[in-house]
């Protein structure tokens, strides 16, 4: 089994009331990067996951989480 990771990037903006666009600028990439991330179709690198957790003010565990594919 591969873990997958799981994140709440959507979640957390959304309780902002943030943009994708909003988001993309204050991480420093572009809108679809974001779309991707929300969609996990896309796994930050670890610098962008703890520039993540910079701008939502928590921990990159409060955001990012493995999970098992069963």
């Amino acid at each position: 089994m591969t873990p997958t990771l799981k994140n709440r990037v959507r979640e957390l903006r959304a309780e902002r009331g943030w943009t994708q666009q909003q988001l993309a600028d204050a991480v420093g990439v572009s809108r679809q990067s974001i779309n991707s991330i929300e969609r996990e179709r896309y796994i930050p690198s670890l610098p962008l996951a703890l520039t993540f957790a910079r701008v939502f003010k928590c921990s990159t565990d409060d955001i990012f989480s493995l999970e098992r594919k069963k």
